[in-house]
């Protein structure tokens, strides 16, 4: 599996893929450790670096992400919601007739961040959770950075 990392403002993201499509993208909180390049990867990489750049706002890359078919349901949703925008976990489980908690349990399993947005999900009050070693600061970070905010840490 290849596998590279980019550095962001607030952590490292490791994006892996098998021949034909990402399979994985996580957020770390250090550099990883093994790493093996491929023509994908480094596509994967570059289009990352022109959306933290901002002159990106859609990407462009095969994708793979194993899930249950409730679970891909929901991240089929998530890949719809245009950059800078959001929807509430109430929002996603209308469309989808499903309680608001599946829909939070099915961003959690989300094996590709960033690409399958599932920062664009927030509660009605509130931020709501994120998965990865960053925790909050990550889907902060990704939202204001696609509403032109600035984060000062």
């Amino acid at each position: 599996m290849a596998t590279a990392a980019l550095q962001t403002e607030i952590g490292w993201i490791e994006v892996s893929a098998d021949n034909d499509a990402i399979t994985r993208l996580f957020w770390r909180g250090v550099q990883p450790a093994r790493l093996q390049s491929s023509a994908l990867v480094k596509e994967a990489v570059k289009q990352l670096s022109a959306y933290f750049d901002k002159r990106l706002t859609a990407f462009d890359l095969p994708i793979a992400a194993d899930g249950t078919g409730f679970a891909k349901d929901v991240w089929d949703v998530m890949l719809g919601i245009p950059y800078g925008q959001t929807l509430t976990y109430g929002d996603v489980a209308a469309r989808l007739n499903m309680p608001a908690q599946a829909i939070g349990q099915a961003c959690g399993q989300n094996p590709i961040a960033v690409i399958i947005p599932c920062h664009r999900i927030v509660g009605t009050n509130w931020l709501g959770g994120y998965s990865s070693e960053l925790g909050l600061n990550a889907k902060e970070y990704l939202l204001d950075l696609e509403r032109g905010q600035g984060r000062l840490f």
